[in-house]
């Protein structure tokens, strides 16, 4: 079978499959920084919330409830 050749439509059809994978990879890379970002995001947040955090804890003691939807400070109870 030398110098055989596939036929216009074999060849339409392996190459859009071929350029369909590919965009699907290249899909699953944006996603995947995507996600990075996300979670680096997340540490940065983490970070502040520990930092105010600790603020508050200098400010009105470790034996405090913090109520987040109101303000309130109250003492713990155990």
């Amino acid at each position: 079978m030398a110098n055989a050749q596939v036929t216009q439509e074999e060849l339409t059809t392996i190459q859009e499959l071929n350029a369909e994978f590919n965009k699907a990879k290249m899909a699953i890379g944006d996603v995947e920084l995507q996600k990075l970002n996300i979670i680096r995001h997340i540490e940065e947040l983490k970070a502040q919330f520990t930092a105010h955090e600790k603020s508050l804890v200098d400010k009105y003691g470790a034996d405090v409830v913090i109520n987040i939807q109101t303000g309130e400070v109250t003492q713990k109870t155990e």
